[in-house]
C-alpha cells in the first residue's frame, strides 16, 4: 500500500521563501535578515558550528518558537507563497501541513499504532478502516512496517532507538504533511540506525519537502540536495550540495567543510 500522493504538477523552486528574516529571544537577536528559497520536494541542509541559529530557523518554519516566551521576528517565511504569519493562518494546522521530527526520538507512552494515529485521534478521526490504512502506510513510508507490522498494539517503548526515530517520522507524516523538519535526527542514533533513517530521507524526499538540521557533513553531502551554512545567525552561503562541498565561495565556508573552523 503506499501513501496518497500529494504531488504538485511541477515542483517549486520557491517552495519555501525565507525572507529578510531575523530572530529575537528577548533582546538577543538570533538570525539576522535570512533570505532563502526552499526548493519543492529536495531536502536542504541546515549546517554550522553550534548555536548558529540553525534549529532556531528550522523551528520557525512551522512555529514552534510561538512556544518560547518574549520572542519576536521581522521578515516573513512563506509557504507556497502564503505568510506564515498570516492572521488566517491557524498554527495547528499549520503544524499538520509542517511535520517536525527531534532529535531525541520521543514516541508517546502508546502502542506503535495509537502513536502512529495520535494527531488523527485528536482531530476526532474514529473510522477504524481509515486510521488502519494510516498507520500501514504511515509505517511502509517510514520504512518500518515489516518490522512491527505483528506487534501495533505493543508499547512504542519496546523498540529500538532506530525504530523509535522511525515510528516518529510515521508519526509525523501520517498527515500527509507538505513539509518535513528533521532536527538532528540521527544524533542519537548508532551507525547502523543512522544508515537506515538517511536511506529513509532520500526516499521521502519524492512525496515531501525536507529541511533538515545536521552537524554530520558526510551525511548533509550524502543526503541533501541543497546546504545552508550558517555561522553567528548569518546565512554566510546557500547553494547546491555539490557547490558547497566541493568548490564554494566563501572563504568561512571552505574552512568549515574542511574542518578547519575556530
Amino acid at each position: 500500500m503506499s501513501s496518497p500522493s500529494n504531488a504538485s504538477p511541477a515542483p517549486r523552486a520557491d517552495f519555501v521563501r525565507v525572507e529578510n528574516f531575523s530572530f529575537y529571544y528577548g533582546s538577543k537577536q538570533s538570525l539576522h535578515n535570512i533570505d532563502m528559497a526552499i526548493p519543492e520536494k529536495q531536502v536542504t541542509a541546515l549546517i554550522g558550528p553550534s548555536g548558529c541559529g540553525k534549529s532556531t530557523l528550522l523551528r520557525n518554519m512551522n512555529r514552534m518558537n510561538d512556544l518560547v516566551d518574549n520572542v519576536r521576528h521581522e521578515g516573513d517565511i512563506r509557504l507556497g507563497g502564503i505568510s506564515l504569519y498570516d492572521p488566517t493562518i491557524e498554527v495547528i494546522s499549520l503544524r499538520k501541513r509542517v511535520g517536525m521530527v527531534f532529535q531525541k526520538y520521543n514516541p508517546f507512552a502508546k502502542s506503535i499504532y495509537e502513536n502512529v494515529i495520535f494527531s488523527l485521534r485528536v482531530a476526532g478521526r474514529k473510522k477504524k478502516s481509515e486510521l488502519d490504512e494510516v498507520v500501514e502506510y504511515s509505517l511502509r513510508d517510514a520504512a518500518l512496517w515489516d518490522e512491527v507490522k505483528d506487534r501495533l498494539h505493543e508499547s512504542a517503548f519496546g523498540l529500538s532507538g532506530g525504530q523509535q526515530q522511525r515510528l516518529c517520522i510515521a508519526r509525523a507524516i501520517a498527515n500527509q504533511p507538505e513539509i518535513l523538519l528533521l532536527d538532528e535526527p540521527c544524533a542519537a542514533l548508532d551507525p547502523l540506525a543512522t544508515l537506515k533513517i538517511e536511506e529513509l530521507i532520500l526516499k521521502l524526499k519524492k512525496s515531501y519537502t525536507i529541511v533538515m538540521v545536521t552537524h554530520n557533513m558526510e551525511q548533509a553531502a550524502r543526503c541533501s540536495d541543497f546546504t545552508a551554512f550558517l555561522y553567528m545567525g548569518n546565512l554566510i552561503e546557500y547553494a547546491t550540495t555539490q557547490q558547497i562541498f566541493h568548490d564554494p565561495l566563501h572563504q568561512q565556508t571552505k574552512s568549515y567543510i574542511s574542518g578547519n573552523f575556530s
